[in-house]
């Protein structure tokens, strides 16, 4: 039983920790300690460090170098890097240029911030604010439903980008262990709900009568720089030649970074000194931090002991499978961190829920992404509000409906589509 209070008393210190700003894989590891000392009922004193070495790099039960957590925090470097480079040498700017110039009515007020959102930078809807901010005035838009939409298409992929670093944490080996491809096509529905609810607030919003806009010619030029962040999922076919979903990923962010520069025509000098500015360890760190408190929770016992809990428990799996994550995504105001901390809370309840596996990470994927993006301290909410000279507080009027409705549709399609 201390085991269990030890994890209680983890997740507590890890969002305090959080919410005062502390390295989020130095906050994990600080409550894998905590775990780990309050299971010394259960474990001995050497498994501590064992678990941490086994979720790093070696495995004890086999005797090899296991490069699993390695791998997948180079591919979530690399696709910060790629993010932060097409920002650093304006590439996301000319692509933006050129895209308004093939949309009217209002189009470019869903599609700015949706271009936006191919790059998985903290924060990102402050770049599309200004542009959202021009376009909204000249159909009519108040401060908060320029707000609302500019936070609410900017994260329109979440549901089926497969280089969201969200998605690949949630698919891998040591998390559902599922190919993305799978959860993709379980999650088409509700993107396709997504969008749709995003227009139908867009619609309402539009003024019937919106300034007669000004017929610029087509711009081709910027329309290149689709490639580097899409050109990594043809990479995705060599999983027939053998390769990992993750190493798949890695050639092709890699080659998405020299097609960048190659577009650009930027010579060698100038695009390792890109690389140096955009290049961050913190990613790389939070993956370790992530697989080493998941580790020390299976060490523990503390799965098992839900679960075998769970068969007295009156309360609903999928209600439980489905709040955590909206809560810890709230709580946190980060969709990594949230589904990090989550996962390993309700996956012991999967095997209750009537559901399949991959209804179950499907719900919980979702439900992460619901409860951060309307988190108040989510880092979109906050630079956009604050640009836009409002609060993130008026938008729940419209965020509340919006993400009931997304949450509600999903899980009628899992229902109908993954029950056991």
């Amino acid at each position: 039983m201390l085991n269990l209070i030890g994890v209680i008393i983890a997740f507590i210190i890890i969002l305090v920790l959080i919410r005062k700003k502390i390295n989020f894989a130095l906050s994990l590891v600080i409550g894998a300690l905590i775990i780990g000392l309050f299971s010394l009922q259960v474990i001995t004193l050497v498994d501590i460090p064992k678990a941490f070495i086994e979720a790093s790099i070696y495995s004890f039960q086999t005797n090899q170098i296991v490069t699993d957590t390695l791998e997948l925090a180079i591919l979530m470097t690399l696709i910060l890097m790629l993010a932060k480079c097409m920002q650093e040498t304006k590439a996301i700017t000319r692509l933006i240029d050129s895209l308004r110039t093939f949309f009217s009515k209002g189009g470019t007020i869903a599609v700015i911030p949706a271009v936006y959102g191919l790059m998985p930078i903290p924060g990102g809807a402050l770049f599309s604010a200004p542009l959202i901010d021009q376009e909204g005035s000249t159909y009519g838009l108040s401060q908060d439903q320029k707000n609302f939409l500019n936070v609410w298409f900017r994260h329109l992929w979440f549901p089926i980008f497969p280089l969201s670093q969200v998605m690949i944490l949630i698919v891998s080996v040591q998390f559902a262990n599922i190919p993305v491809e799978q959860l993709i096509l379980a999650d088409i529905p509700v993107f396709i709900a997504y969008v749709l609810i995003g227009y139908l607030y867009m619609r309402r919003f539009m003024k019937p009568a919106p300034l007669p806009a000004v017929k610029t010619q087509k711009e081709y030029s910027g329309l290149k720089f689709l490639a580097p962040p899409i050109i990594p999922l043809a990479f995705y076919l060599l999983k027939y030649l053998g390769l990992s979903e993750t190493r798949c990923f890695i050639i092709g962010v890699a080659a998405g970074i020299i097609l960048l520069f190659v577009l650009l025509k930027m010579d060698l000098k100038n695009s390792l000194h890109v690389l140096r500015k955009s290049l961050s360890w913190n990613l790389a760190l939070a993956i370790f931090a992530i697989m080493i408190f998941r580790q020390m929770i299976q060490v523990s016992g503390v799965d098992t002991l839900i679960a075998s809990g769970m068969q007295t428990l009156a309360f609903p799996a999928l209600a439980i499978i489905i709040l955590i994550p909206v809560i810890l995504g709230v709580l946190i105001g980060s969709d990594f961190g949230s589904l990090a901390l989550s996962f390993a809370l309700v996956q012991p309840f999967f095997a209750f829920a009537g559901v399949t596996a991959l209804g179950c990470a499907s719900l919980v994927f979702l439900a992460v992404l619901i409860g951060y993006l309307i988190s108040p301290i989510h880092l979109c909410n906050v630079l956009s509000s604050d640009y836009l000279k409002t609060d993130v507080t008026h938008m729940y009027r419209m965020y509340i409906p919006a993400s009931i409705a997304v949450l509600l549709i999903h899980l009628t399609v899992i229902l109908l589509l993954f029950h056991t």
